[in-house]
């Protein structure tokens, strides 16, 4: 076996690691893989005999082309506090394959990447790497070029900012399905008050349409109101998970429209987060999901 043979073996051994990785950093799959397949290109290049510790070298680099893409993301931003909804990871309710359960360790839901995006590059690095995969702060540090107080900082201000968004999630899979289950009743009997019943008072409806249309609408009434206009564009839809928790696929004309994500605390809808773009839509391979 030569050199770069040797050296692909061991990306494979750590590709699910980098692309959890790259994921929690990015929010995107296709973003995830391109830093992946970057990190080889520079791993094949380097001098790898004076690598000492691969699986950490491969991390870190992972890392910074991440902090790259997400500054490169935010500079390009013509609203400094606009939100992207992340990629959807799509699984059947029966449970997710191996490299989705890698991807989803640590529970992270659509709710906790989308207050993720609202962090500073540093910010999200320093969380993702430290508090998740225990990267030690001297190593963040090195990654962000500042210092490890400095890093230990970041971190801490991103975890109030985690902390601060709201109760932990319902967990119980069953109980997350029964509410999403009569979410979706009231909504095809057009029953508003069963509708507002079943919503938190200040639950949030977050849709990224496509292109710079990303809509927010907030409040029970008025997220009532939206479930009550989807449901005069009539479609299907079927149960999935999404990120670990209740979700359904929306069709129309038997084609995948949506794939919409809730969030439920205390028996509540707190969040609804729908992805309707379909350019991205068409990239998560729904179709087996029909």
């Amino acid at each position: 076996m030569d050199q770069r043979e040797f050296l692909a073996g061991e990306l494979e051994r750590h590709r699910v690691h980098l692309r959890a990785v790259a994921y929690r950093m990015l929010g995107s799959l296709t973003e995830a893989d391109d830093a992946v397949q970057e990190a080889w290109l520079r791993l094949s290049r380097s001098d790898a005999d004076a690598i000492e510790n691969l699986g950490g070298w491969l991390t870190t680099v992972v890392g910074r082309l991440c902090l790259d893409m997400l500054r490169s993301r935010t500079a390009r931003r013509e609203d400094p506090l606009e939100e992207r909804l992340p990629d959807p990871i799509i699984s059947p309710e029966s449970g997710a394959d191996p490299e989705h359960e890698a991807l989803l360790a640590d529970s992270v839901g659509l709710a906790l990447l989308v207050v993720l995006e609202s962090l500073t590059p540093a910010e999200r690095l320093a969380f993702v790497l430290h508090d998740t995969f225990a990267m030690p702060f001297e190593d963040v540090a090195a990654i962000v070029g500042r210092s490890p107080a400095a890093a230990r900082q970041l971190a801490s201000r991103a975890r109030r900012r985690v902390r601060g968004a709201g109760p932990v999630p319902e967990r119980d899979p069953i109980r997350q399905r029964e509410v999403v289950d009569a979410f979706q009743a009231a909504a095809r009997g057009g029953d508003f008050e069963a509708l507002v019943a079943v919503l938190d008072p200040d639950v949030v409806l977050r849709a990224d349409v496509g292109g710079a249309d990303r809509r927010v609408v907030r409040g029970a009434a008025a997220v009532a109101g939206q479930a009550m206009m989807f449901r005069q564009g009539g479609g299907q839809t079927r149960p999935v998970t999404v990120n670990g928790t209740a979700g359904v696929i929306g069709y129309v004309e038997g084609k995948p429209a949506s794939v919409l994500s809730f969030t439920v605390v205390n028996g509540k809808v707190t969040a609804i987060d729908i992805l309707a773009d379909p350019e991205r839509l068409a990239t998560l391979e729904l179709s087996a999901f029909g």
